[in-house]
């Protein structure tokens, strides 16, 4: 609220004398002391009279939503998202037509939950019409008015339900109301686009502790509807605890990807499958399958020279994924595993980090300049040569790996 740029938006919309206010998450956060990530800005000035005024200050303004009434105001790295105070004026499901109004409470009716619904003004007066702050302080997430009339408008609502949980609830205050509204409407699910699904999964997957939360989902039958192949919770949370306290390495930050693969138990092809309904970009697709491919050898007490060949065919992102999996996994059936088997993993871990990647010093142009023609001896010879690299733990240079081949070739052996 004190930052300068925040306070020239401000001044700017209040040239007018309008009541303005700070909304949702911006509000819920500073009281809980959390970082603040949007500043989220309501007004009763329509948005053609926003963009006038911000306009009237020499504050950049691009029109992101103004059939919706959403204006953003930027000031050099810092963006304002400025939202015309709106009511209700008939649902259809997801979308609405709305009318712009003067009432903060009718606004407010239209949040999804009542810690969402808390404004502040700009000298830090808090404004609660749904007791907000109340569930906040007890760890209640709670919908604004019918929970099942809330999620028939936008089904999102529902994963939005387990998200918030995830990151602001506590087990003893679930609301029982939302969880069997949750239950009740869980089919709609199915109708939401695999884009809008991910973004709240994988923000839910982000919390300190997302398997308990998801535990809850799958054992009310809700989770099968977006996600059928999680079921492996002990893993997630071995896992999330790692990221989160266990290691505490800035080389290991939470990651969703990683905490989806977890929960997941599939093969490649299936995995493929989830990325693709959920829509997630090709490299998080491909890391998920990477992740679901089975490496049994992939163990503790992995040896040094062992270690490296697969840190080289699997690069030294997936090699971590993995190990983090297959350590959570084994942790999760281990109630108190030996520290000296933990310091193994963690030297898998540092291993990866320091890792360079290596490359064969020769390749298939050489083979040919020995006198071997083109076809499908070329690759029989570079595979052979390079499994001998790999087995002389990739010490031998370019000179000797080509009097390796120069030997090869003259063995003749099975090459042609």
């Amino acid at each position: 609220m004190s930052a300068p740029e925040t306070q020239a938006v401000i001044v700017a919309l209040m040239a007018d004398g309008a009541d303005v206010r700070f909304v949702g998450g911006c509000v819920r956060d500073a009281l809980l002391k959390r970082p603040i990530r949007d500043i989220d800005i309501a007004t009763p000035d329509p948005p053609e009279r926003v963009l006038a005024l911000l306009d009237d200050a020499h504050i950049h303004a691009i029109p992101t939503g103004i059939a919706h009434g959403t204006v953003t105001a930027v000031i050099g790295k810092a963006h304002f998202e400025i939202t015309t105070l709106r009511v209700d004026v008939e649902s259809f499901g997801r979308h609405a037509r709305v009318a712009y109004t003067d009432d903060w409470r009718a606004d407010a009716s239209r949040r999804d939950f009542t810690m969402n619904a808390l404004s502040a003004d700009p000298q830090g007066r808090v404004y609660d019409p749904f007791d907000g702050i109340a569930d906040l302080g007890a760890g209640r997430v709670c919908f604004v008015g019918n929970p099942v009339q809330r999620i028939q408008e936008d089904a999102l609502r529902l994963l939005r339900y387990f998200r918030f949980y995830a990151h602001y609830g506590r087990r003893t205050a679930m609301d029982a109301q939302a969880i069997h509204a949750c239950k009740r409407m869980a089919a709609r699910l199915e109708g939401l686009s695999g884009e809008r699904v991910a973004g709240e999964l994988l923000r839910l997957l982000l919390a300190d502790d997302p398997a308990s939360v998801l535990l809850i989902m799958h054992g009310q039958g809700i989770l099968a509807h977006i996600l059928p192949e999680a079921d492996n919770f002990g893993r997630l949370r071995v896992l999330s605890w790692l990221e989160r306290r266990g290691l505490a390495r800035s080389d290991i930050p939470p990651d969703a990807i990683r905490r989806l693969a977890a929960m997941l138990t599939t093969d490649r092809a299936g995995a493929e499958a989830v990325g693709e309904r959920l829509k997630l970009s090709g490299i998080q697709t491909r890391r998920l399958m990477a992740m679901a491919e089975p490496h049994q050898d992939l163990r503790h007490d992995l040896d040094p020279r062992a270690t490296r060949r697969m840190l080289r065919h699997l690069g030294a992102e997936t090699f971590r994924d993995v190990a983090l999996l297959a350590w959570a996994e084994r942790r999760s059936h281990i109630a108190r595993p030996a520290a000296a088997e933990s310091r193994d993993w963690i030297n898998l871990l540092d291993t990866a980090q320091a890792w360079t990647p290596v490359e064969l010093p020769v390749k298939g142009r050489d083979i040919m300049e020995l006198g071997v023609p083109h076809g499908p001896a070329i690759g029989r010879l570079l595979s052979r040569v390079e499994g001998w690299w790999e087995d002389s733990d990739y010490r031998p240079d370019r000179e000797q790996c080509l009097a390796e081949l120069t030997r090869l070739v003259a063995a003749g052996e099975d090459f042609f």
